[in-house]
């Protein structure tokens, strides 16, 4: 059966998608800063190699400026200068020997290939190390000189590391507070859209990249950092008071709705002021409004219902804007006391332990790292035997387009060879209008570099045109004629880029065989997360279990993702997976606002009848998941439906209405999400693995 895959759609999908540029426009400034700057006062003081060497350690090192804090982003551009100066030293000193430079390049390219585990920022360092070994392979060096080489390509990416974390010691906190504002702007729109689910646009990504940001391994140290912390954790509490009033709101007296809005104001204040670096004194302003919209609210009512979370949101309001004072730098020097570390859930293994957990032969980093390697190797061997002018397109083109995953691989190897045919018509022609000195191939080469850098998010095929020209222009000042060759370029990219995809078809990893597994993990996340609102767990711990839930759910949809661009997908197996995926996330949610109704300070006495229901629910869904991988049908869940039923039949005895009625409303969906689940298992039990 078809899974309705076709290559030609997807061919044009790939020429014409495009995305907004993800890259600030001063980030790709500050990057062109670093390529044009050293090379312009290279050929102005007479030392033009000198030039061009920081100017190629820079190019090829300014993938690594990526967001985050400022200590994490120095340490992973200095990983990156290393790397590069170190593959460069090697590339220039056996750049002659042609079996010396195989085994280079079969090391480089799988270890290389193997920082794929460590995520994309590290991955690229393993990239960049694969480029510099083949390029200056090709203008061998004595060893004077390839140290000199390769210290200069080291100095380039440590002066586009200076330039990226120039404004450290004037915005030390920019990166935390831009995310922290990300996040109260999300909060904002689900104040002002109530939804049941919690899913306001966005929010769930901005929270987890400011959980990163907060409490990863280079999180940034000081006083402001202990209210940020403050601030992260009232997000995750403010968001649980918000579905929690999405349940219970019953009145129709419009008090409700002005309540909300007015924690809006409060909330995108607090937002323009962390954006700021601002006393958030609008936030005073709009919370003293809102405090007199809760009295308002709260005249006469009593009970566990709406009131208390009316009460706990305006607290914790309160105390957003009270640490939104300070949250900046500006006079803050005090180092913090104490590390905080990340969650359990999100702990990293030590990098050794990652790297031996993946040398087994289903790893996906494994195979990827083994076809790096011999890609990489092959086709430098065939440059050099066949002497193919500009030889060093071939390795050089197949060591940027393969990629773990066929799509990918796919994708950027045809946007290489049409980007690469663009650029080098666009520089012939620029040049050709430009006069011909140095300054003017110096302002053309920024101006390609700017459009590099922040293009290459939004469409890759323009941004290698732009990055071609850049190339082009700045070998021409090592004498490259820029209008020669052009054939030859032409075809090295297109047999590197085929000589990748070929690689991944004869060895690949397909997504299709390891769907059902990020599925399994998914759904036993979802269930830890049930498990923990049992008892209940404390608020930290069910904080953590609820950020190894929201990993999963993105490991669960870039699988999916990948699945569906793969030739060859089984339809049965795609609808399998999507429709798990959708369901598990309604689960989820639903799991979500139950978390919200015990979010208050103490948990309401009727939890002891729902407890159990939800620990019944967590081990169905433990089961299905486990058939899911074991590729076989399973009973639907016993008796499930009729514990509900029980379930509510003696909440109708507690006097809390409003969380009794919540609480019927919410079981109820979850035993329809669990049933559901179990149906889809069982009806797509024989769906190919």
């Amino acid at each position: 059966m078809s899974n309705g895959y076709s290559l030609r759609a997807s061919v044009i999908d790939t020429l014409i998608r495009t995305k907004r540029p993800d890259v600030p426009l001063r980030v790709a400034l500050r990057n062109t800063a670093a390529v044009v700057l050293p090379l312009a006062l290279g050929m102005w003081l007479g030392y033009p190699q000198v030039g061009i060497g920081i100017a190629a350690g820079a190019l090829d090192t300014m993938f690594s400026d990526q967001p985050g804090p400022y200590q994490q982003r120095l340490s992973r551009l200095f990983l990156a200068a290393l790397a590069a100066g170190a593959a460069s030293l090697v590339g220039f000193l056996i750049g002659d020997w042609i079996l010396p430079m195989c085994v280079a390049c079969a090391v480089c390219g799988f270890f290389g290939g193997m920082l794929v585990v460590f995520g994309p920022d590290i991955a690229r360092v393993g990239m960049t190390s694969m480029l510099l070994l083949v390029i200056t392979a090709a203008t061998p060096k004595d060893l004077a000189g390839s140290m000199a080489g390769g210290g200069l390509i080291f100095s380039g990416g440590m002066l586009l590391a200076v330039f990226s974390i120039a404004a450290w010691p004037l915005q030390r906190y920019r990166p935390e507070r831009l995310a922290l504002a990300t996040v109260y702007r999300g909060l904002a729109d689900l104040a002002r859209k109530p939804q049941k689910d919690g899913e306001a646009p966005g929010l769930t990504d901005a929270m987890n990249a400011l959980q990163s940001t907060l409490l990863g391994r280079h999180h940034a140290r000081g006083r402001a950092m202990e209210a940020f912390r403050v601030l992260l954790e009232l997000a995750e509490r403010i968001r649980l008071e918000l579905i929690a009033m999405a349940e219970l709101e019953t009145r129709r007296d419009g008090m409700g709705e002005m309540f909300r809005n007015d924690a809006a104001r409060v909330l995108l204040a607090t937002a323009d002021a962390l954006d700021a670096a601002e006393p958030p004194q609008r936030a005073e302003r709009a919370l003293a409004t809102l405090q007199a919209s809760e009295r308002a609210l709260l005249a006469g009512s009593t009970g566990m219902g709406l009131g208390v979370h009316i009460q706990a949101l305006s607290g914790q309001l309160a105390a957003v804007v009270r640490n939104t004072n300070w949250a900046g730098s500006r006079g803050e020097e005090r180092a913090q006391r104490a590390e905080t570390a990340l969650p359990e859930t999100l702990r990293s293994a030590s990098a050794l332990s990652t790297l031996r957990a993946n040398l087994t032969r289903g790893s996906v980093a494994f195979r990827h790292a083994v076809r790096c390697a011999v890609v990489l190797t092959l086709a430098f061997a065939v440059s050099r035997y066949y002497a193919l002018p500009h030889g060093y397109w071939l390795p050089m083109t197949a060591a940027i387009v393969l990629r773990p995953d066929f799509a990918a691989t796919f994708n950027f190897g045809l946007l290489r060879v049409v980007g690469t045919v663009l650029g080098l018509m666009l520089t012939t022609f620029v040049l050709r209008l430009t006069p011909d000195v140095a300054w003017a191939h110096i302002a053309v080469m920024g101006v390609l570099c700017v459009a590099f850098r922040y293009l290459a998010g939004a469409h890759y095929g323009i941004a290698v045109a732009a990055l071609t020209g850049t190339v082009v222009v700045l070998l021409s000042f090592e004498g490259v004629d820029p209008f020669s060759a052009m054939s030859d370029r032409v075809l090295n990219t297109a047999l590197g880029s085929g000589l990748a995809l070929i690689a991944y078809v004869l060895w690949p990893s397909w997504e299709r065989h390891r769907a059902r597994s990020a599925l399994s993990e998914m759904l036993c996340a979802y269930a830890d997360y049930l498990d923990a609102l049992v008892a209940p767990a404390d608020r930290g711990t069910r904080h953590e279990v609820r950020m190894g839930t929201r990993t999963a759910r993105t490991n669960a949809q870039a699988s999916l993702d990948r699945m569906r661009a793969e030739p060859g997908t089984p339809a049965v197996l795609l609808e399998l997976a999507e429709t798990l995926y959708a369901n598990g996330n309604r689960l989820a949610r639903t799991a979500m606002s139950l978390e919200a109704l015990i979010d208050a300070d103490e948990v309401p006495d009727a939890w002891v009848h729902v407890g159990p229901f939800i620990h019944e629910a967590s081990v169905a869904l433990r089961a299905q998941s486990g058939a899911l991988t074991r590729v076989e049908a399973i009973a639907m869940p016993p008796g499930l439906r009729e514990h509900q039923r029980a379930l509510v039949e003696a909440l109708s005895r507690v006097k809390e209405r409003e969380l009794a009625d919540a609480v019927a409303r919410l079981t109820d969906r979850l035993a329809d999400n669990v049933d559901t689940i179990a149906h889809v298992v069982n009806r797509r039990s024989t769906a190919p693995v």
